[in-house]
């Protein structure tokens, strides 16, 4: 376990030191190009801020007014409550467009089941093995102005329903 948080704390010390040897290794001119870098990336930023909001907003919405539970009980009528427990739905439903929005839903799963409940587990493993499927594709495309995305959500939502039944099969494995 020491041995983890050893290297937890060196690696990123030691890959900047690398990136910055290697920079001066071949003569670049260091300072300039991270300015550079941090222009771009503040300029990204300022052209995905209007849909960030949007997005932000619209998850506020939905969760205040309560469709996000209406959809989550209807999603869950079609599934049977042994295979998908109805309270992790909404955490699915939420992760597609908010990461921030999503992890406040599993915090309360956690408070009202515990953390080592088959719920937890759940909520735990869909977190990391599924993206934020809206968020991503509307800051990635609009970052570089695609206008079609052709198969880009079919195929984010194949993946991103196989991770959530993926994260119940190893769950229910696991306990």
């Amino acid at each position: 376990m020491k041995l983890l948080i050893f290297l937890s704390n060196t690696i990123i010390p030691l890959l900047i030191f690398y990136i910055v040897g290697t920079g001066l290794l071949q003569k670049q001119n260091i300072y300039e190009q991270f300015i550079h870098g941090a222009e771009d990336g503040f300029r990204t930023v300022i052209k995905i801020m209007p849909t960030l909001i949007g997005l932000m907003v619209a998850v506020g919405i939905l969760r205040a007014s309560g469709l996000l539970d209406a959809v989550s009980a209807a999603i869950g009528t079609v599934i049977h409550e042994n295979v998908i427990p109805g309270e992790v739905i909404p955490v699915f439903v939420v992760r597609l467009f908010s990461n921030s929005a999503a992890t406040g839903l599993v915090l309360d799963i956690f408070k009202k089941y515990g953390t080592d409940s088959v719920q937890g587990y759940i909520c735990s493993i869909m977190m990391s093995s599924t993206e934020t499927v809206f968020y991503t594709m509307s800051v990635y495309f609009m970052s570089v102005k695609v206008k079609k995305t052709r198969w880009t959500l079919a195929g984010a939502m194949i993946a991103a329903i196989t991770g959530a039944v993926v994260s119940v099969v190893l769950a229910k494995y696991l306990i």
